[in-house]
């Protein structure tokens, strides 16, 4: 098992106070199942990239060019990677990929909750499962992907040298404010918020899934999500409790669970610490009614998508926010870095 991502040095990117807030949208496109019950790899099915446009549509709305992080399933069958064709063609998206182990082959390891962050898997097989999935996108979509995010966000030390050994510049596997160590992933709680180099050589930039733990406790928020989730005490709903009384928030920048009201105290609360760049991010089956627990009924399809309009508008409007490709952005700060490590030096 590679060394768990939370041990790492995470080198912060020095983003200017003055920098104008800077939006991505990374989308984790993947084939439908349920959640709730154990993984399996006959769960294979992408009927719901049939309606990848409603979502489409509204980026192109806002000029925004999303990263579609697509995995196997989508990668390897024409309903999945088909709807994608004509937005890759038109330049309006980017695609980058997104490692389910359990229905990336090889197939070889077992299937369980521990196994599905692939981070926990043999070096080997790792290599192989990426690059397979990369060579299918290749094949299917005629693109070199770029872009890395682990599935269920088992990163590791491993994953981020297999990335520059493959070719991979980015990485958007990093969830700030989350633990995922009760079924072997990894924690995130007191991971970097903002942008930051890492890898061998700082070769990769990191670009965090936008999220933090928020409320009047924010300055113990790691020690008390701990001590609620911990034991006994995680039967007590504790979290919830606090969090009706603002004292403790958990919260991430999309629109699965969440309401545009709570994304902007997220991005209020990010802004006041220094943090520029944020990420929108969502699973593509929520965009089918009756795949994810988010959107069940029409109804509740376009209450999600209102959920887009409402936080774009407050962004690019009332903040007066930009959107910027992971490209774009890397080029951007590679500068900075590149100026600040000059200054060490002389």
């Amino acid at each position: 098992m590679s060394e768990p991502y939370y041990k790492f040095e995470q080198r912060r990117v020095c983003t200017l106070p003055q920098w104008i807030p800077v939006l991505l949208v990374v989308i984790d496109t993947e084939e439908e199942f349920d959640w709730s019950q154990p993984f399996g790899r006959n769960n294979a099915s992408v009927k719901s990239m049939a309606k990848v446009d409603v979502a489409q549509q509204i980026f192109n709305e806002y000029n925004i060019s999303p990263i579609y992080a697509i995995d196997y399933p989508i990668a390897s069958q024409q309903d999945g990677f088909g709807p994608l064709v004509s937005i890759v063609k038109s330049g309006h998206c980017q695609i980058g990929t997104h490692v389910h182990p359990w229905v990336n082959p090889p197939h070889t390891e077992k299937v369980n909750a521990v196994n599905s962050y692939i981070g926990n898997l043999p070096r080997p097989l790792v290599e192989e499962k990426m690059r397979t999935l990369r060579s299918t996108i290749e094949e299917n979509l005629g693109v070199r992907p770029v872009v890395f995010k682990a599935g269920c966000y088992g990163l590791s030390r491993d994953i981020l040298e297999i990335m520059v050994e493959q070719g991979y510049e980015v990485d958007c596997s990093t969830a700030p404010g989350f633990d995922f160590r009760s079924d072997g992933g990894p924690n995130f709680l007191d991971s970097c918020i903002d942008c930051f180099w890492c890898g061998p050589e700082e070769k990769i930039l990191g670009i965090p899934t936008t999220g933090a733990l928020t409320g009047l406790w924010q300055w113990k928020a790691s020690a008390t999500h701990q001590f609620c989730t911990t034991g006994w005490r995680k039967d007590l709903h504790l979290l919830s409790i606090l969090s009706r009384l603002n004292v403790h928030d958990q919260i991430r920048l999309s629109p699965e669970g969440y309401t545009w009201q709570e994304h902007r105290k997220l991005t209020r609360f990010l802004l006041t610490r220094g943090v520029r760049t944020f990420t929108f991010s969502f699973h593509s089956p929520s965009l089918a009614p009756g795949n994810t627990a988010y959107v069940r009924t029409e109804s509740d399809l376009q209450t999600f998508l209102d959920t887009f309009r409402c936080y774009f508008d407050y962004f690019f409007g009332e903040l007066g926010g930009r959107t910027m490709t992971a490209f774009e952005l890397k080029k951007e700060l590679a500068k900075q870095h590149a100026h600040q490590r000059s200054q060490v030096h002389n």
